[in-house]
């Protein structure tokens, strides 16, 4: 039975064959599964002091450039109402 086209213009027919059957070294996705080693972890695995080391100087990173921008908001600020509109 024959798939009803997605669009009304559409006969099946095709244009340009985008596959690349014919380039040496193609592998299919199965024989490419089939031919991969199962993945391993790769470095070092951290401890859990480690891990919770890490997001915590991620944290005071992200609160650091907050505390930037908000000094130069607040510095903008009092420079604009104290020295340049006056």
């Amino acid at each position: 039975m024959k798939q009803a086209n997605e669009y009304e213009d559409d006969d099946g027919r095709v244009i340009c064959e985008m596959d690349l059957v014919g380039k040496p070294g193609r592998l299919s996705k199965a024989q490419q599964r089939a031919t991969l080693p199962p993945i391993q972890p790769q470095g070092v695995i951290m401890t859990r002091a480690e891990t919770w080391r890490y997001a915590w100087y991620s944290v005071l990173a992200g609160l650091l450039i907050v505390a930037v921008f908000a000094a130069t908001w607040i510095l903008f600020t009092l420079f604009c109402t104290l020295v340049w509109f006056r």
